[in-house]
């Protein structure tokens, strides 16, 4: 969410950054500094009248001490026509509150001058492309043939079970699984972030704070009875540790990492291509999560960046580097890369990683603030986050990718993980 200040201060600057996310920004930007210059001088008229409630009440006590009955009880009097302008006002600057913050959270981020301008995935700009693209012929297998001609994810029984979207993982698909949950979970620690295990439910004011409500409301699961929702990716808990925290700047960085399940409803794609692994309603992902000074986060963005690519090509995958458009930018981000693997069998790029920098956006609806050693004044840290990874689409491309007419060859650098070198 973007302080009132910075509304203020960069209003021409915001309304051309945003054109760039194809959101007019102008109307709601000049609402709310109407609106805020309204809250401004409301809050002027109630400082002024408690200032007299103030100056009246002392003069009370006098009047009643010096036995002035009379003039006592008309400064009462004045008092309680004061008391129901300050009531009045309160609504007044309450209501006005709550319209600056309905439109607030209507406005997304701001877009990085790195962002190009486009409307959907096929705007995005590569930046980087690697590893070798095998020919494996005619006879190559999409994952899910193969996955059901090894007996290690069955679509079918999930269904059964939930319905589609809901896989179940058997044998050595279970253990390639757990493989590489525990790969990147070390990868992560070797790296520096401490391991967390979140709740995979969240309150209303979790998903608030970092963005996926009310965005993404229609995308998540719900449990009316107990007002939570299952979270979409473990960024939304791990970074709520911090809502409401004060850190001091020496702290920093702040860098965890976290396996939870992610819950998506997905709705809207239907038409897409769903089929085996590439869209599902419950999926396996690692996360990174990092608290940043604000001095600090584009360097931190760039080290997460080159932490994801060193995954990629341990798994010995060719992929891609991409740079969001606009258009294809989330709400809340600033500047987002995407990884994309190449699955063999479908001839198609698959996204397995989004590493974004959300800058102060999260941070001011969370109210994660910092302060420098020697200082009074506090200021917003930058939040961050990025897959690493997203296992589904990697366990497509790793199934597609090594299959041989004498099983699928498992990347050595799993073997330890999994115990076993092919399916």
């Amino acid at each position: 969410m973007l302080t009132i200040k910075y509304i203020i201060d960069k209003k021409e600057e915001i309304i051309e950054r945003l054109a760039i996310k194809n959101f007019d920004a102008s109307k709601i930007i000049n609402d709310i500094i109407n609106l805020d210059k309204e809250r401004r001088s409301v809050l002027s008229e109630l400082e002024d009248i408690q200032s007299q409630m103030n100056i009246i009440a002392k003069q009370i006590g006098q009047l009643f001490k010096n036995v002035k009955i009379d003039e006592a009880n008309k400064a009462k009097t004045k008092t309680s026509e004061l008391k129901n302008n300050i009531k009045s006002l309160s609504t007044k600057l309450s209501d006005i509150e709550k319209q600056i913050t309905d439109f607030l959270i209507q406005i997304p981020n701001i877009p990085h001058k790195l962002v190009p301008k486009g409307k959907g995935e096929k705007d995005n700009k590569i930046i980087k492309q690697d590893g070798d693209i095998k020919e494996l012929g005619q006879n190559a297998l999409p994952h899910w043939e193969l996955a059901e001609k090894y007996n290690i994810i069955d679509f079918k029984l999930g269904n059964k079970i939930t319905g589609a979207g809901f896989p179940v993982y058997l044998g050595k698909g279970a253990k390639l699984q757990r493989a590489l949950i525990n790969f990147f979970l070390d990868e992560a620690e070797k790296t520096g972030y401490k391991e967390i295990i979140p709740p995979y439910l969240v309150n209303k004011e979790s998903g608030f704070g970092t963005g996926q409500l009310p965005d993404k409301e229609g995308q998540m699961y719900y449990i009316q009875e107990d007002d939570f929702y299952l979270i979409p990716t473990a960024e939304v808990p791990v970074t709520n540790i911090y809502r409401d925290t004060l850190l001091n700047a020496d702290q920093f960085p702040i860098k965890n990492t976290a396996y939870t399940p992610c819950f998506r409803r997905e709705a809207g794609s239907y038409g897409k291509d769903v089929r085996g692994l590439n869209r599902l309603h419950q999926f396996d992902k690692v996360e990174i999560v990092r608290i940043e000074h604000p001095d600090n986060s584009y360097d931190a963005l760039n080290e997460m960046v080159n932490y994801v690519e060193s995954l990629i090509k341990k798994l010995e995958l060719p992929y891609r580097i991409t740079i969001l458009c606009g258009g294809d930018l989330s709400f809340t981000s600033s500047l987002t890369y995407d990884f994309e693997v190449y699955s063999i069998a479908q001839k198609k790029w698959l996204e397995v990683s989004s590493v974004s920098n959300f800058e102060s956006y999260q941070s001011n609806r969370l109210k994660l603030r910092f302060r420098e050693k020697g200082e009074k004044k506090t200021k917003l840290a930058h939040t961050l986050n990025g897959s690493a990874l997203a296992l589904p689409r990697i366990i497509a491309a790793l199934l597609e990718n090594n299959q041989t007419e004498e099983g699928i060859i498992i990347p050595k650098i799993l073997v330890d993980y999994t115990h076993f070198e092919k399916i």
